[in-house]
């Protein structure tokens, strides 16, 4: 798959895709710093709101470093579907790109809200 020249030269998809990697690499970083200072055990992993008073189940640490592989997966997808849309149509990769830094941007909001329950 051969990165097309306008692709690369196209200044809002370069935009979006360096805040794609800034707010990848955040979420990671805000993630493992949260995590090195921390407690041994008993991380908040899930809440189930039907439940009611035993809403939070707890879990481990991999619970938490799950977002962090999320982060990436979907950096990566995002940038390979918008690279194959962009000949198709310019406005599709854009769009994206751009849900791509929302779905990230959820995924920080999420991980944070989950370690300061802690």
């Amino acid at each position: 798959m051969a990165t097309p020249k306008k692709y690369i030269r196209d200044h809002i998809i370069l935009l979006l895709l360096s805040v794609n990697v800034f707010v990848a690499l955040f979420s990671i970083f805000w993630v493992l710093i949260k995590l090195s200072g921390s407690r041994s055990g008993g991380y908040i992993v899930q809440y189930r709101q039907h439940i009611g008073i035993s809403a939070f189940k707890t879990g481990d640490v991999s619970g938490l470093l799950s977002f962090i592989g999320f982060v990436l997966v979907i950096a990566l997808i995002n940038l390979v579907l918008s690279m194959r849309a962009y000949p198709l149509r310019r406005q599709l990769a854009l769009a994206i790109l751009a849900l791509g830094v929302l779905l990230q941007l959820l995924a920080f909001i999420v991980s944070n809200a989950l370690l300061v329950l802690r």
